[in-house]
């Protein structure tokens, strides 16, 4: 078999589609009459469906590609103070996104706008903040552009209202978010990384620990929950994705390929069967709660899959047959954001899915196209250098 590449290209192939999956699932879940096994599963259920698993596989890939954005970083010679504000900052941008959008879910009537309305403020706002500017770009131009942004989710901020109309609240940050959660969890754990200088023992041993807590947690051997990382569930998954992509760059540089296939597959084998084991004891199978059976599994079951996709893309070179949706996996958080723009725009223009689009069969193809559309446009926008860049 070919030496593996120290660089993979099936992160990226990776992430596009999970991506695409997490746009569908997300747009399948307003779909009546679909199989039960595809959608989420009830918070009060012991079980998982197919869209379960989407989200977890999102956050281990993020701990895939985080040594590579970190090791480049180091090798360009930038410091230690200079890759943590880098840290801090993505961390920033993604933790006041989630939590932007976290207050959505409970925008109240009584509010000045109407929340289609302020949900494309903000959306907008992220952009105008965090475009991919050129280097060229004047900069008062570029200083004018996000401090618009910035103007305008403050003035966003004034404005909320949430709750009832009867007892009003202001934005607060409940559960935080998709991107709120993935900004914790990356905060954490890349600066771990980073303090560890990349040492595998020290990131096996974190990712062990958080796996520990997790445990600990659900079957009630711990009252409380730690500060920033919660249950150990997010953590988690995100670390075994740096240590999955450690246990790459060692093993190829080694020139152990063979040890590699091997560790993965039993590995991965081995999750999905101790998740199932430890289901029982450790409050069953669940997304919701975040169990340690639904972060072994959906572990497991990820690094199943990168193992293949590594022989698809970087061993058999298939990369092609993932290109029509590349850009999901280039421009990924420009992706998530499109379809809130997507139902904002469609409230506000009295637009909705009915009849046979919205049921069964020609209602998941909706989805699936939908989620084409969409990656379809952020490909035309990545040619424009409009995207994001955290």
């Amino acid at each position: 078999m070919q030496q593996l590449p120290k660089r993979l290209l099936s992160i990226d192939v990776l992430r596009a589609v999970t991506m695409f999956l997490m746009i569908f699932v997300n747009d399948s879940s307003g779909v009546r009459n679909v199989p039960l096994w595809l959608g989420h599963t009830e918070a009060s259920a012991d079980a998982m469906g197919f869209a379960d698993t989407i989200f977890p596989a999102f956050l281990f890939i993020v701990g895939l590609s985080l040594p590579f954005a970190i090791n480049n970083k180091i090798k360009k010679g930038e410091s230690f103070l200079q890759i943590l504000f880098y840290i801090l900052s993505r961390s920033a941008a993604l933790l006041i996104m989630g939590f932007f959008h976290v207050n959505l879910e409970e925008y109240s009537a009584a509010s000045v706008l109407p929340k289609a309305v302020w949900g494309l403020i903000i959306t907008a706002s992220f952009f105008l903040i965090w475009l991919d500017y050129p280097e060229s770009m004047n900069k008062t131009k570029k200083n004018i552009l996000m401090g618009t942004g910035i103007v305008l989710l403050i003035l966003m901020a004034v404005l909320y209202k949430g709750g009832s109309p009867e007892a009003p609240v202001w934005m607060k940050p409940s559960w935080w978010g998709i991107l709120g959660i993935i900004g914790w969890s990356y905060l954490v754990c890349a600066v771990l990384y980073l303090v560890s200088r990349g040492r595998l023992s020290f990131l096996i041993l974190s990712w062990f620990l958080f796996m520990v807590i997790n445990i600990a947690v659900h079957m009630e051997l711990l009252p409380f929950r730690f500060w920033l990382i919660g249950d150990g569930s997010s953590v988690g998954l995100t670390m075994g994705g740096i240590v999955i992509s450690g246990l790459y760059a060692r093993l190829v540089g080694l020139g152990k390929t063979q040890r590699l296939w091997l560790i993965m597959a039993v590995l991965g084998i081995a999750l999905v069967a101790a998740g199932l084991l430890i289901r029982p004891v450790a409050g069953g199978i669940s997304k919701i709660h975040s169990t340690p059976a639904w972060v072994m599994i959906c572990t497991g079951i990820t690094i199943l899959f990168f193992e293949l996709a590594i022989y698809l893309i970087d061993v058999q070179g298939k990369k092609d047959w993932f290109k029509w949706i590349a850009p999901a996996g280039t421009s990924t958080l420009t992706c998530y954001l499109m379809p809130y723009f997507l139902i904002f725009l469609m409230h506000l223009s009295g637009l909705e899915f009915s009849g046979m689009l919205n049921s069964g069969a020609p209602g998941l193809a909706r989805s699936f196209a939908i989620s084409f559309i969409l990656i379809l446009i952020v490909g035309q926008m990545e040619k424009r250098r409009l995207r994001l860049k955290i």
